[in-house]
């Protein structure tokens, strides 16, 4: 709200509180000469409040000369005010008041009282919304820095992914060339997701699970050897939506750490679960017996997904990784809103 306006509203305020004061009291041409110099000077003040008090010495921490400005205008239009009143007013009554009625306060101490009073509201209302606006600002700050740092993440997914999956290729096109157009196939419906599905903030669970079916059939292609690899998906809405290569992670971890593709008798069981109102994710690898090198690319799959599900879903998710001697569980549980 501009600083116009809200000196407007002010005005049509105190207007209306000195209506309601002059109607209590007979509303006539003297009440108006009698009071119109206070208005004024409330209006004069509460304009010093929008302009001047409250962006140039009280937000600016300039305290010691905010309070000593401040009761300097009060004071000065208190006079001024009083003064003027007492030139133009008409005499109300020739006859003095009784001895024994107490003495009314002073015309001075009562436009004083006024003006603070118009000062104080005004000066809230300005404290207030500007509360507000560096609120908002902040909100603004926080959303812009969030969908900065999720797009980075989303980044770091994306080659770690391409670079899996051509060396994957890689391999197939050296021991079985037949197989080469499958995984391309598979390669380009996989692409085609990362680049036009992705850049949305939500999808449906389905093109997730579509593709971890892929990434997984291009990896069953390397080799002509079977596998121990076992999938089971259970969605009882497949619209539901979620954050785009959200699963794929966990799945990109399994495989690496298992080494499923050089350990005849290793695993990876891989479940999706999921109803109108929440997913549960359940992933587990066995651990090789023996240590083995795992290669330096990568590293970058559960940091990156616990970072994102911190921003995507706080106080929504929930996640569990337990690792024995032989075998490593993740399992998240989330909660989204059908409706998203």
């Amino acid at each position: 709200m501009r600083k116009g306006k809200r000196l407007f509203l002010h005005s049509v305020f105190w207007i209306v509180v000195w209506a309601l004061l002059g109607l209590s009291q007979g509303l006539d041409t003297g009440f108006l000469r009698h009071n119109t110099p206070v208005f004024l000077a409330q209006i004069i003040v509460v304009a010093l409040v929008i302009y001047f008090f409250v962006p140039k010495l009280l937000i600016e921490k300039k305290h010691i000369l905010f309070f000593t400005l401040a009761i300097f205008v009060i004071a000065l239009n208190s006079w001024w005010s009083t003064a003027l009143l007492e030139n133009v007013r008409a005499p109300l009554s020739t006859m003095l008041p009784p001895e024994n009625l107490p003495k009314p306060p002073s015309k001075i101490m009562v436009t004083t009282l006024f003006l603070s009073v118009a000062f104080i509201i005004a000066t809230a209302t300005e404290l207030f919304l500007f509360v507000q606006r560096k609120q908002q600002e902040l909100t603004e700050q926080k959303n812009e820095i969030l969908q900065t740092e999720l797009k980075l993440l989303k980044s770091q997914i994306n080659p770690h992914f391409l670079f899996n999956a051509l060396n994957n290729i890689y391999a197939l096109s050296v021991t079985n060339s037949d197989k080469t157009q499958a995984s391309i196939s598979h390669l380009s419906t996989m692409l085609r997701y990362v680049l036009y599905e992705c850049d949305r903030p939500l999808v449906p669970v389905s093109k997730e699970i579509e593709y971890l079916n892929n990434y997984i059939e291009l990896f069953v292609l390397k080799s002509s050897r079977k596998f121990n690899i076992s999938t089971s998906f259970q969605l009882e809405n497949e619209s539901l939506q979620i954050a785009p290569m959200l699963l794929i992670p966990f799945v990109e971890n399994a495989f690496k750490h298992s080494h499923i593709d050089q350990q005849a008798d290793s695993f990876v069981t891989i479940r999706v679960e999921g109803n109108t109102s929440d997913i549960t994710i359940k992933i587990e690898n066995s651990i090789p017996k023996t240590a083995m090198t795992t290669d330096a690319v990568g590293g970058i799959g559960l940091g990156n997904v616990k970072r994102r599900l911190e921003v995507l879903y706080p106080n929504k998710h929930e996640l569990q990784v337990n690792s024995s001697i032989e075998v490593f569980q993740v399992s998240l549980h989330l909660d989204v809103d059908e409706n998203n």
